[in-house]
């Protein structure tokens, strides 16, 4: 089965608390960024953790002793998995895979940005990104939907490693993304409509097809 993930980016916790309740029949995880966590505090993802599991989407990317405290800060308030930059190199990802297994939790990889300017600088090296997430032992990739093309050869490259699309809805990534990932995040095109649930249940639709 395909995964639906929500990427949660309100600004208010009340706000996020409501719409993860209406939706929480359709998605299977909540992806928060820094826009929520930064506004409501790092105890928004234990919230929304007792309503489905949460990626802590910090993009961490620093040297690893700081980057293993972000990822520790995040299993400690119940984030079910981490996404780390892979530009970092293999010291970082090794460490922030550490604090994950102590804590029995995931960590994700962005091979490259969704948006046009992921293909500016990360595009050139996003296939080895791929190859030093699957050495260190990565839980998985996150590959834009945005550039169908890229996203095949990072399949290609990933082999069975898990990989989440962001881009569909808002950025207007390609649905097609299904075939080579084994999930999609949708976040402004759920969260800004007039009816959460609604849109929701209609991207879980389209994933069963």
């Amino acid at each position: 089965m395909k995964q639906l993930i929500l990427a949660l980016d309100v600004l208010d916790e009340e706000k996020a608390l409501e719409i993860a309740r209406n939706v929480e029949e359709y998605v299977d995880r909540i992806k928060v960024n820094y826009p929520l966590v930064l506004s409501a505090g790092i105890d928004v993802i234990r919230k929304l953790s007792k309503i489905k599991p949460v990626i802590a989407d910090f993009k961490i990317a620093d040297i690893p002793y700081t980057s293993s405290l972000i990822a520790k800060i995040a299993f400690e308030n119940s984030a079910e998995s981490v996404i780390a930059h892979g530009f970092v190199g293999s010291d970082t990802l090794k460490e922030v895979c550490g604090v994950a297994e102590e804590y029995g939790g995931k960590v994700y990889v962005v091979t490259e940005l969704s948006s046009p300017g992921g293909e500016e600088f990360m595009s050139a090296i996003s296939l080895k990104i791929v190859e030093k997430a699957r050495e260190v032992g990565c839980s998985g990739l996150i590959a834009p939907s945005t550039r169908i093309e890229r996203l095949k050869e990072i399949r290609r490259v990933a082999a069975d490693m898990e990989i989440l699309c962001p881009g569909i809805g808002a950025q207007k990534g390609s649905l097609e993304a299904v075939k080579y990932a084994d999930g999609i995040i949708v976040g402004r095109g759920i969260y800004d409509s007039r009816n959460p649930a609604e849109e929701a249940r209609k991207f879980r639709q389209l994933l069963k097809i």
